[in-house]
């Protein structure tokens, strides 16, 4: 099998109720990059990144499309019997852009997956679990209504609750714990996440004044130096995101013994093969994380659906996916959605997904053909 073609599609995301609010940035609109990845037996696999904004992580839009269109010529005509050739053939053409290697590595895996008649989740080892638990991630917001948004969701279901602190003075995020633990109590695990928005001093202060609640310490400061500098000074344990840029500083954190645990990003650390070393690092360390992803569809959320149900359950933090914050579906015959805080695992051929016709409208982009 070949690939014959490759179509870059662009798809609008609008923020569903407005303002999307982290500690580092506020986003009303994101847009999709998806890759539609042809072979010369007619099947095609769907892939997609969607950074959300350009500060969160140093991924951007535009710069997923340009690496897209520099990767793309070297990959037409090639054959593949497995995605590591693939992968190795995009390093060769390009060094570095991860987040946007990824779409392709997640188009690939789809296309194989459908050419072998199995889901994803065989090729990642094999599902674990046909039911994987999502989680719900609040805003940035006033302290009593991120405690009713936080009720809420528990009580539809959600067995773990993301907490957004940051980027304000360290007096609302305390009482927005306090609130939101009050609210909840054991219902829901709570994950305080600071987006690397709050210095070391307050992030020690947040641990000191909200000891006797128990949640998991997200991302709290910007480097990996400064999340070294509050071991052995706070009692909740801290888990890495943004810092996880790669399976080089996985590896790092992991080390170093930082990082209680991770809230992985598929796309951000290169793709469904590159998470799946993430994954079996952790294994032999015991170490639990999320399968995520900043942002995106059907597509995006499919792969890290299949990934999730390949973790062992006792280390697995749940699936974020972004169908709370967006309206519609690319496939709107059998969409990835969550029921009562779960996701049912796609068990068709690929990720499970086909887009519906003209759901990206006219490519952006197309090599090949």
């Amino acid at each position: 099998m070949r690939i014959r073609e490759i179509r870059i599609y662009g798809k609008p995301l609008p923020v569903k109720g407005g303002v999307y609010r982290m500690a580092s940035a506020s986003v009303a609109k994101l847009d999709s990059t998806i890759i539609e990845v042809v072979s010369d037996n007619g099947l095609s696999g769907w892939g997609e990144t969607c950074p959300i904004g350009p500060i969160y992580q140093p991924h951007h839009i535009l710069g997923a499309r340009s690496a897209m269109q520099e990767l793309a010529p070297a990959l037409i005509g090639s054959e593949f019997v497995s995605v590591r050739d693939i992968y190795r053939k995009m390093d060769g053409a390009l060094a570095g852009h991860g987040y946007a290697k990824a779409a392709i590595d997640i188009a690939i895996h789809d296309l194989l997956g459908k050419k072998l008649g199995v889901p994803v989740s065989v090729l990642l080892g094999g599902a674990l679990t046909g039911k994987v638990a999502s989680y719900y991630s609040t805003i940035v917001g006033e302290p009593d209504e991120t405690a009713r948004i936080a009720l809420e969701k528990a009580r539809e279901g959600y067995p773990r609750l993301q907490i957004k602190v940051g980027g304000r003075p360290v007096e609302q995020d305390i009482e927005t714990i306090q609130k939101v633990w009050e609210a909840v109590g054991f219902s829901a695990r709570i994950v305080v996440d600071g987006n690397r928005g709050l210095t070391v001093a307050n992030a020690v202060t947040v641990d000191r004044l909200c000891a006797s609640i128990p949640f998991v310490f997200e991302q709290p400061c910007n480097t990996m130096d400064e999340i070294a500098c509050l071991k052995g000074r706070i009692t909740h344990p801290v888990y890495l995101d943004e810092n996880t840029e790669d399976l080089n500083a996985v590896l790092r954190a992991i080390s170093l013994g930082i990082a209680d645990g991770f809230g992985f990003k598929v796309t951000r650390l290169g793709g469904l093969s590159r998470m799946t070393t993430a994954r079996d690092m952790c294994a032999i360390r015991s170490l639990p994380h999320s399968c995520d992803d900043a942002w995106g569809g059907d597509i995006i959320a499919a792969a890290c659906v299949h990934l999730a149900s390949t973790v062992e359950p006792r280390r697995f933090e749940g699936a974020w996916i972004a169908q709370e914050y967006i309206s519609g579906n690319y496939d709107s015959q059998n969409p990835v959605l969550i029921k009562n805080g779960h996701i049912v695992v796609p068990d068709r051929p690929g990720l499970g997904v086909i887009p519906d016709d003209g759901v990206f409208g006219e490519p952006i982009a197309v090599f090949g053909g």
